[in-house]
């Protein structure tokens, strides 16, 4: 198995997705009907199960046990069995619940998905060429993007400053997590923020499992600076979507939704500047 965060050549990509992912949900399939009551809005399992069902299921346990979690948190959709059993307006979620234990949990939001009908903001381009000719995959490139552009600053409006990317570490009752980039920033009031930013490219969305990580760390870490979960995710034409999430009684909301193209200072119009000054009064 590939590691979680390498991305597939496409060659090896249509060679070896439909074997795993026919792998990865007979697996978890068993586990939530090993578990799974009818009545039963969450439920914990532990890591240390998937090498008796693939025993019992004479099937070969993936390497990467953690890609199998992973894959139905940000990549593919849970097995029908498992779709099938969810209230109307509920979707499973798979959450972490300690070290090497899970959580399935019913919520009312489970992917942050773009809205095509808003406004495209273009942005001059800062990124460095030599960037875009080297960067690995598309995390590492839109991280890239977001970080020579100070989409984080322009999105939410403070001075924001680059602190850490790809931190791996343990969140107490959640378990190991890894956030893309993190920033910390200051407003004209002199209020200080922690940003944790998720990044995703190709087919991978985010999951409200991540922000809910990402809110009990900054809680965890920096309980002195207020936090202002962002997610950034790859559009069709190179447009970047940015939110900014919360967490309310348990269920992930939408804050606010930007998007943005870099492009040339000289593809910016007079009219669309004037377009922009009219939308940033409203």
């Amino acid at each position: 198995m590939p590691d979680a965060h390498k991305k597939p050549e496409a060659s090896e990509s249509k060679a070896f997705a439909p074997k795993v992912q026919n792998r990865y949900s007979a697996i978890i399939a068993k586990v939530f009907s090993n578990h799974y009551g009818k009545k039963s809005e969450s439920f914990e399992f532990t890591r240390d199960e998937f090498a008796g069902i693939a025993a019992e299921l004479d099937i070969k346990l993936p390497k990467n046990v953690g890609d199998l979690i992973y894959s139905f948190r940000y990549r593919n959709e849970l097995p029908d069995s498992i779709l099938a059993t969810a209230k109307n307006g509920l979707e499973w979620i798979i959450e972490g619940a300690g070290r090497a234990k899970y959580r399935f949990r019913l919520v009312k939001l489970n992917r942050i998905v773009p809205r095509e009908e808003l406004l495209t903001i273009k942005v001059p381009d800062a990124t460095p060429q030599i960037i875009g000719a080297y960067a690995l995959g598309d995390e590492q490139a839109l991280l890239a993007k977001v970080r020579y552009n100070r989409l984080v600053d322009v999105f939410l409006g403070i001075t924001a400053y680059s602190l850490q990317n790809h931190l791996r570490t343990t969140v107490k009752h959640v378990g190991q997590i890894e956030i893309d980039e993190i920033y910390v920033g200051i407003d004209r009031h002199g209020r200080q923020f922690v940003v944790p930013v998720q990044a995703k490219g190709g087919s991978d969305k985010h999951g409200v499992v991540q922000t809910q990580q990402d809110v009990a760390f900054c809680a965890q870490a920096f309980k002195n600076l207020v936090c202002r979960p962002v997610s950034a995710q790859f559009m069709s034409d190179e447009r970047i979507a940015m939110f900014e999430l919360t967490v309310v009684d348990g269920v992930i909301r939408v804050v606010d939704e930007k998007h943005y193209q870099l492009v040339g200072a000289k593809a910016i119009s007079s009219e669309e500047l004037a377009a922009y000054g009219i939308h940033g009064q409203a």
